[in-house]
Protein backbone atom coordinates (compact mmCIF):
# COMPACT_ATOMS: atom_id res chain seq x y z
CA UNK A 1 0.00 0.00 0.00
CA UNK A 2 1.22 3.11 -0.36
CA UNK A 3 0.26 6.78 0.71
CA UNK A 4 2.30 9.66 -0.65
CA UNK A 5 1.14 13.31 -1.48
CA UNK A 6 3.30 15.66 -3.43
CA UNK A 7 1.62 19.11 -3.88
CA UNK A 8 2.82 22.42 -5.11
CA UNK A 9 1.64 25.42 -4.05
CA UNK A 10 1.49 28.91 -1.98
CA UNK A 11 1.35 29.30 1.40
CA UNK A 12 -1.66 30.93 2.81
CA UNK A 13 -0.63 32.77 5.51
CA UNK A 14 2.94 33.49 7.33
CA UNK A 15 4.51 30.38 8.96
CA UNK A 16 4.13 30.59 12.60
CA UNK A 17 6.08 27.60 14.95
CA UNK A 18 4.42 26.55 17.73
CA UNK A 19 5.80 23.80 20.28
CA UNK A 20 4.12 21.18 21.76
CA UNK A 21 3.91 20.29 25.78
CA UNK A 22 6.74 18.12 25.53
CA UNK A 23 8.69 20.37 23.28
CA UNK A 24 8.48 19.14 19.80
CA UNK A 25 7.83 21.82 16.93
CA UNK A 26 4.64 22.25 14.98
CA UNK A 27 3.79 23.83 11.91
CA UNK A 28 -0.13 23.62 10.74
CA UNK A 29 -0.51 25.69 7.49
CA UNK A 30 -2.24 25.46 4.49
CA UNK A 31 -1.28 25.57 0.86
CA UNK A 32 -3.55 27.09 -1.97
CA UNK A 33 -3.74 24.91 -5.13
CA UNK A 34 -5.01 25.92 -8.27
CA UNK A 35 -6.94 22.92 -10.38
CA UNK A 36 -5.38 21.89 -13.71
CA UNK A 37 -8.60 21.33 -15.67
CA UNK A 38 -11.44 23.16 -16.39
CA UNK A 39 -12.34 27.05 -14.94
CA UNK A 40 -9.83 28.17 -12.65
CA UNK A 41 -10.38 27.23 -9.31
CA UNK A 42 -8.05 26.72 -6.17
CA UNK A 43 -8.07 24.19 -3.37
CA UNK A 44 -6.73 24.78 0.03
CA UNK A 45 -5.07 21.78 1.80
CA UNK A 46 -4.52 21.73 4.98
CA UNK A 47 -0.51 20.66 6.40
CA UNK A 48 0.84 20.10 9.00
CA UNK A 49 5.17 19.53 9.66
CA UNK A 50 7.05 18.49 12.66
CA UNK A 51 10.14 18.82 14.03
CA UNK A 52 12.66 20.34 11.46
CA UNK A 53 10.64 19.89 8.77
CA UNK A 54 8.63 22.60 10.45
CA UNK A 55 11.64 24.67 11.79
CA UNK A 56 13.02 24.41 8.14
CA UNK A 57 9.63 25.70 6.71
CA UNK A 58 9.01 28.74 9.19
CA UNK A 59 12.99 30.03 8.56
CA UNK A 60 12.33 30.23 5.08
CA UNK A 61 9.54 30.30 3.27
CA UNK A 62 6.53 33.15 3.98
CA UNK A 63 2.97 34.02 2.57
CA UNK A 64 2.33 33.68 -0.80
CA UNK A 65 5.42 31.68 -1.20
CA UNK A 66 5.68 28.79 -3.96
CA UNK A 67 6.43 25.51 -1.79
CA UNK A 68 6.65 22.03 -2.71
CA UNK A 69 5.56 19.37 -0.32
CA UNK A 70 5.65 15.62 -0.36
CA UNK A 71 4.01 13.89 2.78
CA UNK A 72 1.20 11.23 3.63
CA UNK A 73 -2.84 11.85 3.90
CA UNK A 74 -3.86 11.21 7.59
CA UNK A 75 -7.38 11.03 8.55
CA UNK A 76 -7.90 12.60 12.42
CA UNK A 77 -11.46 12.03 14.45
CA UNK A 78 -12.66 14.60 17.02
CA UNK A 79 -15.20 15.78 18.68
CA UNK A 80 -16.54 19.16 18.37
CA UNK A 81 -17.22 22.01 21.26
CA UNK A 82 -20.71 21.24 20.53
CA UNK A 83 -19.80 17.13 21.15
CA UNK A 84 -20.63 16.08 17.63
CA UNK A 85 -18.30 13.85 16.01
CA UNK A 86 -15.70 15.59 12.82
CA UNK A 87 -12.93 14.05 10.81
CA UNK A 88 -10.38 15.94 9.73
CA UNK A 89 -7.77 15.27 6.53
CA UNK A 90 -4.47 16.77 6.51
CA UNK A 91 -0.80 16.35 4.55
CA UNK A 92 1.56 15.14 7.09
CA UNK A 93 4.98 17.11 5.64
CA UNK A 94 7.67 14.48 5.17
CA UNK A 95 10.10 16.90 2.93
CA UNK A 96 9.80 20.47 1.47
CA UNK A 97 11.16 22.63 -0.98
CA UNK A 98 11.79 25.54 -3.41
CA UNK A 99 9.93 26.15 -6.25
CA UNK A 100 8.97 29.22 -8.54
CA UNK A 101 11.15 31.62 -10.65
CA UNK A 102 15.20 30.81 -10.42
CA UNK A 103 15.92 34.75 -8.97
CA UNK A 104 13.78 33.29 -6.12
CA UNK A 105 15.26 30.10 -5.83
CA UNK A 106 18.44 31.64 -6.32
CA UNK A 107 17.88 34.23 -3.19
CA UNK A 108 16.98 31.36 -1.21
CA UNK A 109 20.54 29.16 -1.87
CA UNK A 110 22.35 32.80 -1.29
CA UNK A 111 20.90 33.09 2.54
CA UNK A 112 21.41 29.09 2.53
CA UNK A 113 24.97 29.47 1.86
CA UNK A 114 25.36 32.38 3.91
CA UNK A 115 24.06 30.40 7.09
CA UNK A 116 27.42 27.67 6.58
CA UNK A 117 30.25 28.06 8.33
CA UNK A 118 32.59 26.27 6.02
CA UNK A 119 36.12 27.43 8.51
CA UNK A 120 35.84 24.07 10.04
CA UNK A 121 35.87 21.94 6.70
CA UNK A 122 39.10 21.07 4.82
CA UNK A 123 39.67 20.49 1.73
CA UNK A 124 40.45 16.63 0.78
CA UNK A 125 43.05 16.25 -2.30
CA UNK A 126 42.97 12.36 -4.06
CA UNK A 127 45.61 11.51 -6.30
CA UNK A 128 44.43 9.45 -9.46
CA UNK A 129 45.15 5.95 -7.84
CA UNK A 130 42.85 6.83 -4.60
CA UNK A 131 40.01 6.64 -6.69
CA UNK A 132 37.90 3.41 -6.69
CA UNK A 133 36.77 3.63 -10.43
Amino acid sequence: MLNLVVIMGRLTSQPELKTTQNGVSVLPFTVAVNRQYGEQQTDFIPCVAWRNTAEFITKYFGKGQSIVIQGSLQQRDFEDKQGNKRTAYEVVVSTADFCGKKENADEQAQKLDNEVDTSEFEEISLAEQDLPF
